[in-house]
C-alpha cells in the first residue's frame, strides 16, 4: 500500500463557502429591510419550529473574528455572498452603511491573506421586489444587474471573483413550483420564468461586470445532480432521469453554454407558456462567455417512473437530492419543483445517507465533474471549481463542545479523492470550497441541521473548530489528501 499522499495541482485553491441570510444576522440592522426568507420565516409552517435568521451566527458584527477563524484553518479563498436586501433594501437605492458591511468584511479577508470570492445572489431577494412579482417579473433581471454594477463600484478594487447567482434552480424550483423555499409560491408557469429571468439576470449582470471589469472572474455557480434510471433496463426509468437531468441540469446549462434550451425540455414544458417569456436576444445574453463555472454537489439520485418500484420504495414525488426541500416539521404540502416531471420517483440505492437523508455518492461526482468538463466547460475553454461540497450529520458535542465528527470528514475524504480522481481524468478543477465553515441557518430545516466545519453554540454564538474543520485545515496547509481514506460509514 502506498503512503505517499495524494497531492493536488500547484495553485489548487483550498477554501470555504458561507451565504449571508444564513450566517449574518442583524436582521434589521444598518438600514436592511426584510428579503423573501425574512417573509417566509415567518409563514406558520414553512420553516422547522419558527426558526429565522434574525440572529443566526451573528456574523455582521463577528466578521472579524470569524475572518481569524479562516485563517487559523488555512483557507485560502472565502466565498460569500452580499445580501440585495441589506445593499438596496428596496431593489434599486443603495444603501451606504449596508454595502460598508461587505466592504469592511473584504479589507479583512485580504489582511489575512484570503482570497474573497463574492456571490451576488444567494437566494435573499428584497421582498420589496417580490411584492412586484419576483423573479417571475422580467423587471428583476434588469435590476440585478444594476445591482450587480452597485456593488463592484463599491468593491471591484478589491474582489477579483464574482458569481453572479447561487443556484437558480433552487431560487427558481424549490421557491415558485414546490413553495419549500421563499417566496413559497406553488405557480409552475411562475417558476419556468423565473428560471429564465435568473438566467437573465445572471447574463445582464455579467456583461456589466464585463463592460466595468474586462480583467475580472466572472462565474455561475449550479447545482447539478447525476441522475440515474433506477432500472437502466426500463424505458421509463430513462425517461425519468432524462426529464431530471433536464429540468435540474441542463435546463441551466445548455442556455450557458450553447444559447439554447434542450428541445426535449422545451417539448416537456408545452402548453405552460415559456416561449412568451423568452424574448429575442435573451439567449445571446445569457451565454455571456464566463470564467469558471462553479459546482455545487451533493449526490446524485435514481430515478423510476414505475409505480410497482416507486411504491416499493416508500417514496414522495421526488423533490431533489442536492437541495433543501421541507423537513417534516414544516408541515406544508410541496407539490414536485419538477413542472415536467409528475409521477417520478427517487429510488433509495441502499447508500449511506447523511443526516438530511442524502445518498452518499463520490462516485457521482466523478462522472459530473467528467461530463461538464467533456460537455460544457471543456469546449467552452473554462475551469470549473467546487463551490460547494459538504454534508451534515447529527454532531454530538462533548463536554467541551468539541464535535469529533468522522462521519463528515469521510464524507470530505471521498469527494476530494473523486475531485482528484476528475482532475486525473482531464477534468480542469481548480479549487474546492467546502460547505459550510460554520454551522448555520439551514433554509427550511432552521438550526435543526449543521453542516459546519466549525460548531456554533447557538446560545453563546461560541465557535468550535470540529474534527473536520482541523483535518480540512491541514489538508489545505499540504495541498494533499493522506495516503489512506478515512474511514466512517460513508464507503
Amino acid at each position: 500500500m502506498s503512503t505517499t499522499p495524494i497531492t493536488f495541482p500547484e495553485g489548487f485553491l483550498w477554501g470555504a463557502a458561507t451565504a449571508a441570510y444564513q450566517i449574518e444576522g442583524a436582521a434589521h440592522t444598518g438600514g436592511r429591510k426584510d428579503s423573501i426568507w425574512d417573509t417566509f420565516a415567518r409563514v406558520p409552517g414553512a420553516v422547522a419550529d419558527a426558526h429565522n435568521g434574525d440572529v443566526a451566527c451573528d456574523h455582521y458584527h463577528r466578521s472579524g473574528q470569524d475572518v481569524e477563524l479562516m485563517k487559523s484553518l488555512n483557507l485560502k479563498a472565502y466565498r460569500f455572498s452580499t445580501s440585495w436586501a441589506r445593499c438596496m433594501p428596496d431593489g434599486r437605492t443603495p444603501n451606504p452603511e449596508g454595502i460598508a458591511f461587505y466592504s469592511r468584511l473584504v479589507d479583512e479577508l485580504l489582511a489575512a491573506g484570503i482570497t474573497p470570492w463574492l456571490t451576488l445572489y444567494h437566494w435573499d431577494l428584497p421582498q420589496a421586489l417580490e411584492d412586484e412579482g419576483g423573479w417571475a417579473n422580467r423587471e428583476t433581471a434588469t435590476l440585478f444587474a444594476a445591482y450587480a454594477a452597485v456593488m463592484h463600484e463599491a468593491l471591484g478594487d478589491r474582489v477579483r471573483i464574482w458569481t453572479t447567482l447561487n443556484e437558480p434552480w433552487c431560487s427558481a424550483f424549490l421557491g415558485y413550483a414546490a413553495g419549500v423555499h421563499a417566496p413559497g409560491r406553488q405557480e409552475p408557469a411562475a417558476a419556468l420564468a423565473a428560471a429564465h429571468h435568473l438566467l437573465l439576470g445572471h447574463g445582464l449582470a455579467a456583461a456589466e461586470l464585463r463592460r466595468l471589469d474586462p480583467q475580472a472572474s466572472l462565474g455561475i455557480t449550479l447545482n447539478l445532480t447525476v441522475a440515474d434510471p433506477a432500472d437502466p433496463n426500463s424505458a421509463e426509468d430513462q425517461d425519468a432521469a432524462r426529464r431530471i437531468d433536464g429540468m435540474h441540469n441542463r435546463i441551466f446549462l445548455d442556455p450557458l453554454f450553447r444559447g439554447e434550451y434542450p428541445a426535449d425540455v422545451l417539448a416537456d414544458i408545452a402548453g405552460l407558456g415559456f416561449e412568451t417569456v423568452v424574448h429575442d436576444g435573451d439567449l445571446a445574453i445569457i451565454s455571456t462567455p464566463l470564467d469558471l463555472l462553479g459546482v455545487n454537489y451533493y449526490q446524485g439520485e435514481a430515478l423510476t417512473k414505475t409505480a410497482a418500484r416507486a411504491e416499493k420504495a416508500d417514496q414522495p414525488e421526488t423533490v431533489t437530492t442536492t437541495a433543501q426541500a421541507a423537513p417534516e416539521s414544516a408541515e406544508r404540502p410541496a407539490p414536485t419543483p419538477f413542472v415536467s416531471a409528475d409521477g417520478v420517483h427517487s429510488v433509495p440505492r441502499g447508500l449511506p445517507v447523511t443526516g438530511m437523508g442524502w445518498e452518499v455518492q463520490p462516485e457521482g461526482l466523478l462522472r459530473l465533474l467528467t461530463r461538464l468538463q467533456r460537455e460544457y466547460t471543456g469546449p467552452a475553454g473554462i475551469p470549473l471549481y467546487m463551490t460547494e461540497n459538504g454534508a451534515a450529520y447529527p454532531d454530538v458535542p462533548d463536554a467541551d463542545g468539541f464535535v469529533n465528527d468522522q462521519d463528515r470528514l469521510a464524507f470530505f475524504d471521498v469527494h476530494l479523492r473523486a475531485v482528484r480522481d476528475a482532475i486525473d481524468a482531464g477534468a480542469d478543477v481548480r479549487g474546492y470550497l467546502a460547505w459550510s465553515l460554520l454551522d448555520n441557518f439551514e433554509w427550511a430545516y432552521g438550526y435543526h441541521q449543521r453542516f459546519g466545519l466549525v460548531r456554533v453554540d447557538y446560545e453563546t454564538l461560541e465557535r468550535i473548530p470540529k474534527a473536520s474543520g482541523l483535518w480540512y485545515a491541514k489538508v489545505a496547509a499540504s495541498n494533499a489528501l493522506p495516503s489512506s481514506r478515512a474511514v466512517a460509514h460513508v464507503a
